[in-house]
């Protein structure tokens, strides 16, 4: 499999297109050889001269050492095992042969021409066959980029045009970048499109995906889609890699939903005070207090210092339209200090984006956080930094482990339960045990429900027609729907309910996010003896 990389000089550049060498760390009067667990690696320069030069990456893919180092569990004897198109089309193999070959390339270091590897360049990069049956999907995936992509089938047999393309594709991209930035697309993409990686899928795949996505992966439209193909659609580590991005790169985490974690707040945002000598949460273990931990950031514990009302910077931010996800959980607090909750159950909390909001208000005398992952938990532990918590606010926040389908004696008189984009994750079929455990064993005296309304996703342009806001949803519900699942659940079980619009309104289509506010029902002595008092007064 073959890749090249060409440089051309603007007109008036003070460097030769030869200084790609230097950026690349490789010599462009001679061939050198790297060595590949499944092969080996060959970098060459087929042209070197002054307007114009190029830099190929060739790969040798070696059959039977590639097939000796894959796992017990795969077919011995398969023969596709020894014949396919592994050593000839693009895929992770190459992916990972760049980043080996091009790794200090890769993260921007060049100590002979340190102002040129900042520079962006004009790049010409072709692959002349890569694994993608849709041309028009590279396009999606490196345009946003700033690539002008031309993406051609590659025939299955020219000599035979009446059968069609083959599922490779001839790949060419031309843009003014980094030499860093581009092959940073190269590693991550080209391992994206390949659906049957050569490597195992693990938590170290996450770290490498955040740190060479930092600066773009984080603001692609098709991030979420990136992600599950890059991690081969292992949903706890897809989830964990776009929180992740969200933080590095400061984007708004709710971009279609609330599954990418949340911006994380320093410490003492939370604490009115950071002189208690804090401890670790109620509810974890010690392993999960330990894992739980992470190095802070500059600057994070700093004391709250005086606010300038007046700053043109805070005024700006002040303006800037409100995310989703802000206005959520702001609608979810209102609604529990509408029912003066004091005692709360977040249920599903994922990553403690509520969490921390709720902790921020004393009215909240009792938090506990309650979801089915672990390493959730973990990860909510971390971004609300409990280990520098004062000890009195720790005291208000308890995390557990536990699925919201199975009742659980410990979850009975609290003053209200949270469902904050819970529900949709629910298979359909298994609803009623979710609200057999909240409305009738746990009942507290509310519950508040948030849920994406089906009918404004048109209004996401980035959204296909059809799709669901989040690839773990199981469902979506109209207004309609909705109401007409919260009133029968209200009705079974003693509630009265009310429903609120979350976010931007759409005179046609309704909120982005429909909110049910459930209260236990009043009888009609209890409406007579209020009647009567009020007469009474």
């Amino acid at each position: 499999m073959l890749l090249t990389i060409t440089a051309t000089p603007p007109d008036g550049a003070d460097w030769p297109a030869t200084d790609l060498g230097f950026l690349l760390h490789k010599n462009p009067d001679r061939v050198q050889v790297f060595s590949q667990s499944y092969g080996q690696a060959h970098v060459f320069y087929p042209v070197a001269g002054q307007q114009e030069c190029t830099a190929a990456l060739l790969l040798e893919v070696d059959p039977i050492a590639l097939v000796r180092g894959r796992g017990r569990n795969s077919p011995d004897f398969a023969l596709s095992q020894y014949v396919n198109d592994r050593p000839y089309a693009a895929s992770s193999l190459l992916a990972s042969a760049l980043g080996h070959v091009f790794r200090t390339a890769l993260r921007g270091r060049c100590d002979q021409r340190p102002e040129l590897a900042a520079t962006p360049l004009p790049l010409r990069i072709e692959v002349p066959t890569l694994i993608c049956r849709e041309p028009e999907l590279a396009a999606e995936l490196f345009e946003p980029l700033g690539w002008t992509v031309t993406a051609e089938p590659v025939a299955l047999d020219p000599a035979f045009p009446e059968w069609g393309a083959s599922r490779y594709t001839k790949l060419t991209l031309t843009g003014t970048l980094r030499l860093s930035d581009a092959l940073s697309h190269l590693f991550v993409l080209l391992a994206a499109l390949d659906g049957a990686k050569h490597y195992w899928v693990g938590n170290d795949e996450v770290d490498k995906l955040v740190r060479v996505g930092e600066g773009w992966l984080g603001t692609h439209p098709l991030r979420a889609m990136i992600a599950r193909r890059y991690l081969a659609r292992r949903q706890p580590l897809v989830r964990e890699a776009l929180a992740r991005l969200a933080e590095v790169d400061e984007v708004e985490p709710e971009a279609l939903d609330n599954a990418v974690g949340f911006e994380e707040e320093p410490a003492a945002d939370i604490a009115c005070s950071t002189q208690d000598t804090p401890h670790p949460p109620r509810g974890l273990t010690h392993q999960e207090k330990v894992d739980g931990q992470s190095e802070s950031a500059p600057g994070s514990a700093a004391t709250p210092t005086e606010v300038n009302e007046s700053d043109p910077k805070l005024r700006q931010a002040s303006e800037r339209k409100q995310s989703l996800a802000t206005a959520r959980r702001e609608a979810v607090v209102e609604a529990l200090h509408e029912v003066e909750a004091a005692r709360v159950l977040d249920l599903g909390c994922g990553e403690g984006a509520l969490l921390r909001d709720l902790l921020k208000d004393k009215a909240f005398s009792e938090v506990v956080g309650i979801d089915v992952s672990a390493r959730a938990l973990q990860i909510a532990a971390r971004k609300l930094r409990v280990d520098r918590l004062p000890e009195r606010v720790q005291a208000r926040l308890t995390l557990r482990q536990g699925a919201l389908t199975y009742t659980d004696a410990q979850l009975a008189g609290y003053d209200a339960a949270v469902l904050m984009e819970v529900i949709e994750h629910v298979d359909p079929h298994r609803l009623s045990a979710l609200e057999h455990a909240v409305f009738r064993a746990a009942h507290p005296r509310a519950v508040v429900v948030t849920t994406p309304n089906a009918e404004y996703n048109v209004r996401y342009e980035t959204l296909e027609a059809g799709r669901f806001r989040h690839s773990d949803h199981r469902f979506e519900w109209t207004r309609a729907e909705f109401r007409g699942w919260a009133e029968r659940v209200a009705a079974a079980h003693g509630y009265a309910v009310r429903f609120k619009p979350v976010g931007e309104v759409d005179p046609e289509l309704g909120p982005s996010t429909q909110l049910a506010l459930f209260t236990i029902a009043k009888t009609q002595n209890e409406t007579q003896n209020e009647k009567e008092a009020s007469t009474d007064v």
